[in-house]
């Protein structure tokens, strides 16, 4: 199946021109209004009957089209120590409606059977929390989630609060709001407002890998991305309480 993944538009609107790159190859699908005046089409040269043209402003190519190739997928494991070597910040936006890493846990089957696990001991991720917090980076979290939740994000915001408690600020955003914003559909760390992390998955929701680029264009988007989410998230608390409310 081909992906499409949005590299930026600038409308606020949720109208045309939008970018989208080709997931897996150097092509980029361009989104806008269709060319109709005879007077341009009439000057197109070489033109086959299989294509047609749009109009898009220069700005959306100059912030959005990619200006360097990223880098290979590589396990998510090689990237561990860019989370104890990050500086300032590290965010994190969770797209998903669920994770095979999740599902495949010991922690899901006891959540499963009851047993709470908002309070669990501490493991080696929030030991770093609590190493890299107490320095006085921040850890970041945005999760979409749905309505009525899904499985996978009543699992997640169970079992947030213990990463809470070692020091992530993790918040939720409606994925109908998050639409709105014209966010991406893909998941993401961002380190430092400098290097993206993009995740790969397959099907089932199992991580295949990681994607890392400092291209400008896409660290620019990342953070884009980054403070629309934040500005609207949900934090975890008000979030419980809203949920445990309407139960």
């Amino acid at each position: 199946m081909t992906v499409l993944r949005l590299l930026g538009t600038t409308s606020d609107d949720g109208d045309c021109p939008t970018l989208y790159e080709v997931e897996g190859t150097a092509d980029v699908l361009v989104q806008g209004e269709r060319v109709t005046d005879p007077a341009q089409l009439a000057q197109l040269r070489d033109v086959k009957a299989s294509e047609s043209f749009v109009l898009v402003p220069r700005d959306l190519l100059i912030r959005f089209a990619p200006r360097a190739l990223t880098g290979e997928m590589m396990p998510f494991s090689e990237i561990a120590p860019l989370f104890r070597e990050f500086r300032h910040t590290a965010f994190r936006l969770e797209t998903r409606r669920g994770y095979a890493s999740d599902r495949n846990s010991s922690k899901w089957e006891r959540w499963k059977r009851g047993a709470d696990i908002s309070a669990e001991p501490d493991n080696a991720w929030r030991e770093n929390v609590r190493a890299q917090t107490a320095r006085g980076k921040r850890f970041e979290r945005v999760r979409l989630v749905d309505q009525p939740l899904t499985e996978g994000q009543q699992f997640l915001l169970a079992s947030g609060l213990s990463n809470v408690a070692a020091g992530e600020d993790i918040r939720h955003l409606s994925r109908t709001q998050a639409s709105r914003l014209r966010l991406p559909e893909y998941d993401f760390w961002l380190f430092d407002s400098r290097m993206v992390a993009r995740f790969v998955f397959a099907e089932d929701d199992t991580t295949l890998g990681v994607v890392l680029s400092e291209d400008p264009a896409e660290i620019a988007f990342a953070c884009q991305v980054r403070d629309a989410a934040w500005h609207h998230a949900t934090p975890i608390a008000d979030f419980s309480e809203a949920v445990a409310s309407a139960e």
